[in-house]
């Protein structure tokens, strides 16, 4: 699971923190991350890859 490729949709934005939505399971309830976990440029709808214990932009 560690090593797992997961993709996610930045649903929002709000303050120091986002909301991703995971791309393969739309039910499923938005996960809360601080933007500094995120690369500096990520805004709302882009697409995110987390492998490896780090996001990046897709």
């Amino acid at each position: 699971m560690l090593l797992d490729k997961i993709y996610y949709t930045v649903s929002r934005l709000d303050g120091d923190y986002a909301y991703l939505q995971k791309e393969d399971d739309e039910s499923a309830e938005l996960k809360c991350v601080a933007r500094a976990l995120l690369p500096p440029e990520t805004a709302e709808g882009m697409r995110l890859l987390y492998e490896m214990m780090e996001y990046s932009i897709v």
